[in-house]
């Protein structure tokens, strides 16, 4: 009797050992989808989605991806830099940024559609790092990008960006606006005021492209990164629109922009810093310049003279470059400024006639 009940428990230990073993197979073999599964029913998108997908389909078509070759002719050389833009105009006016094509003999652009079309730059903004091209057909292009207004901007409301990072076409990246008022330096000597800050993804191939609001407006132009690896680190800038609005108009009518100025040379901001000076520091005055005319007076090495500070235009405060910039174009070419200056911790007030600086070749930021 012992051995029969030793036997039946040896017997269900190996089924059950059987079935541990053979589990895996009998489940694959009665659970295996062999047939398309059905396709389950999609719940309602959410109005962000629903928001977000508009705003792409909307503005995609009309952005372009913009290649600067190193040379002339059919073949156009080799690509010098690449980059994003979009359209302006019916007229086949193209925005980008002025460091995509400061390098590039010719131009290409490529529009969402595929299609490739030989540009030429009508006009240069090196100050605002924006510049204009014009593809060489002007019929059935997409439509030009709406434009919004920069000035009404909050910290936090939704941002989109669509460019080529990496040259990979038509990308959609979001994120907020996650600060204004950023002061961003540009390769032509001066610093473009009012910048926007965004943390939607920007990475190289990003230059020129559009940042919008949520409802698909042009807020800015996507123009730099700030990140130690070269890559996305969450800090990105854009030209803010009003200045777009502003410049390029300008370039399409004259190639280039009036650079309103006093004829000075700016002292670098971190000496000012380190000498716990809060304003600008004339480093030079141009012979001839109204700052000449005025009696402004630059630094004198031999003296050990730092030379007129800066602090002040009318009643607005002036404690950085970009202060005094903003000031003197708000002012306009052809207006008079009323200058407050440091001169031996004396405090004077100077009239300065703003002129047309950007023709003048700078050995600094001129302003």
């Amino acid at each position: 009797m012992q051995d029969r009940a030793t036997r039946i428990v040896m017997l269900v230990i190996a089924a059950l050992l059987a079935l541990f073993v053979l589990q895996p197979y009998v489940t694959g073999y009665l659970f295996s989808a062999r047939e398309p599964r059905p396709v389950a029913a999609r719940g309602d998108l959410s109005d962000y989605e629903r928001s977000t997908i508009r705003v792409f389909e909307t503005v995609a078509p009309s952005v372009v991806q913009v290649v600067a070759l190193s040379g002339r002719g059919p073949a156009g050389g080799e690509p010098a830099a690449s980059g994003t833009g979009f359209l302006w105009d019916a007229a086949g006016h193209v925005v980008t940024n002025h460091h995509v094509v400061e390098n590039g003999s010719s131009f290409v652009v490529r529009l969402a559609s595929g299609e490739v079309l030989q540009a030429d730059v009508v006009g240069r903004a090196p100050n605002y790092d924006l510049a204009v091209l014009r593809v060489q057909r002007q019929g059935g292009l997409p439509a030009p990008v709406s434009v919004g207004s920069s000035a009404d901007l909050k910290v936090g409301q939704t941002a989109y960006a669509i460019g080529n990072p990496f040259g990979l076409d038509q990308s959609l990246t979001t994120g907020i606006i996650s600060a204004l008022k950023r002061r961003l330096p540009t390769s032509g000597g001066r610093e473009v005021a009012d910048v926007i800050q965004t943390d939607a993804a920007i990475n190289p191939g990003n230059s020129g492209g559009p940042l919008l609001d949520s409802s698909g407006r042009l807020i800015g132009v996507n123009t730099a990164i700030f990140s130690p690896s070269g890559t996305n680190a969450g800090i990105g800038f854009a030209i803010p629109v009003d200045v777009v609005n502003r410049v390029v108009p300008e370039l399409i009518r004259n190639g280039r922009v009036p650079t309103p100025g006093i004829g000075i040379l700016a002292g670098d901001e971190t000496l000012a810093a380190q000498l716990g000076v809060n304003g600008v520091i004339v480093a030079d005055v141009v012979p001839g310049s109204p700052a000449d005319q005025a009696g402004l007076r630059g630094v004198n090495l031999r003296a050990g003279i730092i030379g007129d500070v800066i602090v002040a235009v009318g009643s607005n405060p002036v404690r950085h470059l970009s202060d005094l910039t903003d000031q003197l174009e708000r002012t306009g070419i052809g207006n008079t400024v009323s200058l407050t200056i440091l001169r031996n911790n004396q405090r004077q007030t100077l009239n300065v006639a703003v002129v047309d600086v950007g023709e003048q070749t700078p050995r600094a930021r001129r302003p």
